[in-house]
């Protein structure tokens, strides 16, 4: 199984004092990578930086996530868990973030599962398997 990891983890790790390495220890041989909502995310996170010190130090951090981790698309495939989860969900008055949504169409299309310091949303749909940070 591979891992997807959720932006509140990427922020956590860039806010220290954790590490990626105690994420990936023992698990060498699965692959982790992110949605490109992710990237999304972080990216705008880059553009709302309160400071052009915070913004150089977040762009810094962000083009290296980049670059370390493969960035999955949400493609028809997800697509179609997507309509599927937020159907399923929306009959049930349950409404999920669309960004979490996309995030764990594409972990749930990959087989992988998803790594968040969030647990709300995630743990709302069926056939995701979620890990705590």
């Amino acid at each position: 199984m591979g891992v997807i990891f959720d932006t509140s983890v990427l922020i956590a790790i860039e806010r220290g004092p954790f590490h990626v390495e105690k994420l990936i220890k023992e698990r060498e041989n699965e692959p982790f990578g992110i949605s490109v909502i992710t990237a999304s995310e972080l990216l705008h996170g880059v553009h709302r930086a309160d400071s052009e010190k915070r913004r150089l130090q977040r762009e810094a951090f962000v083009e290296k996530v980049i670059e370390t981790f493969p960035i999955y698309p949400f493609d028809l495939s997800a697509a179609r868990i997507y309509a599927r989860v937020w159907a399923t969900l929306a009959r049930k008055g349950i409404t999920i973030g669309a960004h979490d949504l996309i995030i764990a169409s594409t972990a749930v299309s990959l087989g992988f599962s998803v790594v968040t310091s969030d647990m709300r949303d995630y743990s709302k749909i069926r056939g995701l398997k979620v890990e705590q940070f």
